[in-house]
């Protein structure tokens, strides 16, 4: 399938002189240290480890197996894995013959699988047989009459279920017996070419796919050495989901492109984690900032030999000024920052290590080299500094456009070309970014965000419902957590959490965008026109907060 975008040959010329886009891809980074460093641990996972020779050679393989399944250059090929191996090798083999990744987060359900796969046309699906006690086979095989383009279903361990294959059984099939290896080098993509399709939570009712190139992607990474304290001595560490933008970039292609180590955690625990850091000497993570409040309170930390933890990236909520306080305590080698970025613009901000301590927990950080970043007032005129103003961005990090939704990707950006990013913020006068609110409508669990069009609209099939709202309820470890005011239809009987839970289940819904608390009410607050006045439900939710602290 041909996906439109909204690329130019102007940008391509713009970010190319200016040297942000390189045309590399990532398996150019890999076969490069695969030949210098070929005994190198490339990445562990829980249940073995790759090094850059094994993990060439092994996406050599899967590239020509995908071949022989009938995957052309600008395919789309599915894959709702946890951080195992597997994720990286099909990540990497697909790179190598053109196909489009399409990376799922391993939380969805049958709603959102159907509706991604569909929409991307994918050709390949990679599932685990099971992962947390669910089964994705019996769940790809409730809906898969309903995707047609969907040619193969490949399952990692166990019996694959009828109509499916093995994956253990596709990477032992010696594949460059039967192909010639050669060939891959006539198959190297063009740089703007699109690599990647990810979806994001919608805010109109249904999730967007974002579509992004190997020169943006590329562009995403390349900076962070010069900012921060990487080398191919670093240790990374991913326990976000490879299928989030920041655990595909900076857990599956930053070490890659510095030669350096990765360890994958496909379940967050923080006792774990600490585990990890002892055994492998992990020194920097990307993660939401929760994971931080986790680590500080594991058991027996001060006990812990964490001497190697030298940087935690903090995104998706802001950093508590106490927070930052306890990890100099805890970890007085570590280095906290915070940043700020979107599934359509990767990282824009981070804060630079040296940053005092009033930078680190009241902004999100600086821009990269490249990324201009401004706020605007409703005429999209610059607001000064120390004003809050709706964040726009411009930047090589850019992505190229909402798959089959060329429309709504051309009005995302305003007419002088700044993408509108549906964030409100406050740039000091040294250029930092503070997000202060959102244009839309939108709840962040944890980093997580939970597409609140997407849920009401699945409620609202509910025949006990006769008007709802979705708002976040302050939460101090995760920012917010769903809250569901609902005013029911005459004769219902009540509705409890549990009631909702269960009808969602059934729907197929991820469980993640689940209310957490359900709020029954006789009518909910409007405007003059009629608009339900979600801040004031907010604002509800706050003073209960409060009167119970």
């Amino acid at each position: 399938m041909a996906f439109e975008t909204i690329l130019t040959d102007e940008l391509i010329q713009t970010h190319t002189r200016a040297g942000y886009w390189r045309n590399r891809i990532i398996t150019d980074f890999l076969d490069e240290h695969a030949h210098r460093t070929p005994d190198k641990v490339a990445f562990h996972d829980r249940r073995g480890s790759l090094t850059y020779g094994q993990l060439r050679d092994a996406s050599i393989r899967c590239a020509l197996g995908l071949l022989e399944l009938g995957v052309r250059p600008g395919d789309v090929v599915s894959f709702q894995l946890p951080n195992w191996n597997e994720w990286i090798v099909l990540h990497y083999g697909a790179t190598r013959i053109g196909a489009i990744l399409n990376p799922l987060i391993p939380i969805y359900r049958e709603r959102e699988v159907e509706f991604m796969v569909s929409m991307a046309g994918s050709k390949v699906l990679v599932i685990p047989r099971e992962f947390r006690n669910y089964d994705y086979a019996a769940m790809v095989a409730r809906i898969r009459d309903r995707m047609p383009s969907l040619d193969h279903v490949l399952v990692v361990d166990g019996e694959p279920g009828p109509g499916n294959a093995s994956w253990q059984e596709f990477m032992a099939t010696p594949w460059e017996e039967r192909r010639d290896p050669a060939e891959l080098a006539a198959l190297r993509p063009d740089p703007n070419d699109v690599t990647l399709l990810i979806f994001t939570s919608g805010t109109t009712g249904e999730p967007k796919g974002v579509m992004h190139t190997h020169n943006t992607v590329i562009a995403a990474t390349t900076p962070l050495p010069d900012r921060l304290p990487i080398t191919s001595d670093t240790v990374f560490h991913m326990a976000s989901t490879l299928a989030h933008l920041t655990g595909f970039l900076y857990g599956a292609r930053l070490p890659v492109q510095n030669g350096a180590t990765c360890v994958l955690q496909d379940v967050w625990d923080a006792a774990t984690f600490v585990d990890l850091v002892e055994t492998h000497r992990i020194s920097y993570t990307s993660a939401a900032t929760p994971f931080l409040h986790d680590l500080l309170s594991a058991p027996d930390l001060e006990q812990r030999d964490m001497s190697s933890m030298q940087l935690f990236c903090c995104m998706g909520a802001p950093i508590p000024r106490a927070l930052v306080r306890r990890a100099k305590e805890q970890l007085p080698g570590l280095t906290v920052l915070g940043g700020w970025g979107q599934t359509e613009n990767a990282l824009v901000t981070l804060g630079i290590p040296g940053d005092p301590e009033d930078k680190i927990v009241g902004t999100d950080g600086y821009p990269w080299p490249g990324m201009q970043v401004r706020t605007v007032d409703a005429d999209d005129v610059p607001t000064p500094s120390g004003v809050e103003g709706a964040v726009q961005v411009k930047g090589p990090f850019l992505f190229v456009g909402y798959c089959q939704r060329m429309e709504m990707s051309r009005a995302s950006f305003a007419e002088d070309g700044w993408f509108n990013t549906g964030d409100l913020a406050i740039m000091d006068e040294q250029g930092y970014l503070k997000i202060s609110g959102r244009t839309k409508d939108i709840i962040i669990r944890g980093g997580e965000n939970i597409p609140v069009a997407y849920v009401e609209n699945v409620m609202y099939e509910h025949p006990d419902v006769a008007e709802l709202a979705l708002v976040g309820a302050p939460d101090p470890r995760l920012q917010e957590r769903p809250c569901l005011f609902v005013v029911l239809r005459a004769g219902a009987q009540g509705m409890t959490v549990e009631d909702v839970r269960s009808f969602l289940a059934d729907k197929g819904v991820a469980k993640p965008y689940w209310p957490e608390r359900v709020e029954v009410v006789t009518e909910l607050p409007r405007t003059a026109s009629g608009k339900i006045q979600k801040f004031k439900l907010r604002e509800s939710l706050v003073a209960q907060a409060e009167a119970t602290t």
